[in-house]
């Protein structure tokens, strides 16, 4: 299992922890699958009322797909098959409060969870970017996610500088992304410290609320989320290709700004 699942009875929130740090817990298909079926899981759970999301081992929170997963697409322009699409709460239609933990880093397809968070807490030593032009990739769900929490010209910075620049935690706070800034190391605990006072409210309040908050962006999301699939078929390098660029920066490694 690529998951650990931890339950507070007493508070009722859920720590749900991607549990692959030998992998900086990049998500494979069965991770994927994983998550999905703990999000579906909880709707069901009336003693789940708050979840916190986070990454073991302290190095990343998650930094997106798993390079070593093959992931088989259709030879239509029209469509892709992209199994990160549905490793979020929203895409499983939950609509109890979930907090994100950030520790180290955050990349590429971490966007999807990020994205679907009500709101972040992330440690002095959190670090955000989006390595996907780097590699000749389309930046797509993960910008559009972004573009919903920060302002246009941050994201945009962000999707294309790339692996050259990483947004410190600091940086994020300042721009929307990140709600609180924690000493290293706090970032679960302050979020598990959120959960438990939302926790503690009548829940279908909460989850009421919740639902109206994304009901505000849901259209935009939703037609942005629409031209996604052509827009990375047109723009994105054959895999092979971008494989060949991934192997000649050393796996995303080398020198990088941050700011």
């Amino acid at each position: 299992m690529a998951l650990r699942t931890e339950t507070d009875k007493e508070t009722g929130v859920v720590l749900l922890t991607l549990d692959r740090p030998e992998r900086h817990n990049a998500i494979d298909l069965a991770t994927a699958a994983e998550l999905g079926a703990a999000w579906r899981a909880f709707r069901f759970d009336d003693d789940v009322r708050a979840v916190v999301v986070t990454g073991a081992g302290g190095r990343a929170f998650c930094t997106g797909i798993d390079r070593g997963v093959d992931v088989p697409q259709p030879s239509s322009p029209y469509t892709i098959d992209d199994p990160l699409l549905t490793i979020g709460p929203k895409a499983n239609d939950l609509w109890k409060p979930v907090i994100a933990a950030v520790e180290g880093m955050a990349c590429g397809g971490a966007f999807y969870l990020l994205g679907e968070a009500e709101f972040v807490i992330a440690s002095e030593e959190a670090t955000f970017f989006d390595p996907h032009t780097t590699y000749g990739m389309v930046s797509a769900y993960e910008a559009i996610a972004m573009a919903q929490r920060m302002p246009f010209g941050e994201v945009a910075r962000m999707s294309l500088m790339g692996t050259a620049e990483r947004v410190c935690a600091r940086r994020a706070y300042e721009t929307g992304l990140v709600s609180e800034v924690t000493p290293p190391g706090g970032a679960v605990e302050a979020a598990l410290r959120a959960a438990a006072v939302i926790a503690s409210y009548p829940s279908g309040g909460v989850q009421g609320t919740v639902r109206a908050l994304w009901s505000a962006k849901e259209a935009a999301r939703a037609q942005a989320f629409a031209h996604a699939p052509h827009l990375i078929a047109l723009g994105s390098l054959a895999p092979e290709q971008q494989a060949e660029l991934f192997r000649g920066r050393g796996g995303g490694g080398g020198t990088f700004r941050l700011r």
